[in-house]
C-alpha cells in the first residue's frame, strides 16, 4: 500500500471519533439501553465523525466493518476498487447505535465469522484487498485474474498448486506438464487442478455445500 500511496494511487485519512465528543471527559461509548455486557459507541460522536468526512468526500460510501455484516470475497472487493472514495467506519465495544446505521451506513461488511477487538484490522483487511486491485499497484496485473477467487467457467476456483526451481525437492519433482514448454498443456493442467481443488476444499464456491 506504500507503493500506491507513494504513486498517487492511494489516499488514506484517518479520523479520531473521540476528537467529535464531548469535554471535558471525551467519551465516545456509553451502556446499552435494556441491559446487557458490554458498552455501545455514543451517536452523536460518531455521526459528527462521519458527517465531516462526509463533507470532504461528498460521493463516498459510508462502510461499517463489523461482523454482523455482508461476507467481504473478492467479488465485493473488485466492487469496491471502482469506487473513487470511500469512508470505512472501524467499529469497536459491542457495536455502535442502531440509529448511526440506519442514518449514515451504506454498507455493512464482515470479514468472517470471528470476533476481533475492533474494526481496525478489518478495515486494513479490505482496504488491502482493493488497493491490490487498482491498475499499477502490482507489478504484474494479470496475476489478479488467475489467483484464487477470480472467475473461471462462471465459477470462483481456488488457484493452481504453484513450483518453482529446484525441479526436484526432496524427492518430489516438479509435474512434467510445466516444463514442456506447451503453453496450452499447462494452463489446461492448471485449470484442472484448480478445479479439483476447489471441488475438494470449497465446493461452496462451486454450488455445493461445505
Amino acid at each position: 500500500m506504500k507503493k500506491a500511496s507513494d504513486n498517487a494511487l492511494l489516499s488514506v485519512n484517518c479520523t479520531n471519533i473521540r476528537e467529535f465528543a464531548s469535554p471535558p471527559h471525551y467519551h465516545v461509548d456509553d451502556t446499552p439501553y435494556g441491559g446487557g455486557a458490554g458498552m455501545v459507541f455514543k451517536p452523536e460522536p460518531l455521526a459528527k465523525a462521519i458527517e465531516s468526512a462526509k463533507l470532504k468526500l461528498p460521493d463516498a460510501q459510508v462502510v461499517l466493518m463489523t461482523p454482523s455484516g455482508e461476507r467481504l470475497c473478492q467479488k465485493l472487493a473488485v466492487e469496491f476498487s471502482s469506487a473513487s472514495e470511500l469512508i470505512l467506519v472501524c467499529g469497536r465495544y459491542e457495536g455502535i447505535d442502531q440509529r448511526v446505521i440506519e442514518l449514515l451506513i451504506d454498507r455493512e461488511i464482515s470479514i468472517g465469522d470471528y470476533i476481533l477487538m475492533g474494526g481496525e484490522l478489518p478495515a486494513m483487511v479490505l482496504l488491502e484487498a482493493i488497493t491490490r486491485l487498482i491498475p499499477g499497484v502490482l507489478g504484474n496485473q494479470e496475476s489478479t485474474c488467475t489467483e484464487s477467487f477470480s472467475v473461471s467457467d462462471g465459477h470462483q476456483l481456488l488457484e493452481a498448486p504453484h513450483f518453482t526451481k529446484p525441479a526436484i525437492f526432496r524427492g518430489i519433482a516438479v509435474p512434467e506438464v510445466l516444463t514442456s514448454g506447451n503453453h496450452k498443456e499447462i494452463e489446461k493442467w492448471r485449470h484442472d487442478q484448480s478445479l479439483a481443488k476447489t471441488k475438494r476444499i470449497r465446493p461452496d464456491l462451486m454450488g455445493g455445500n461445505k
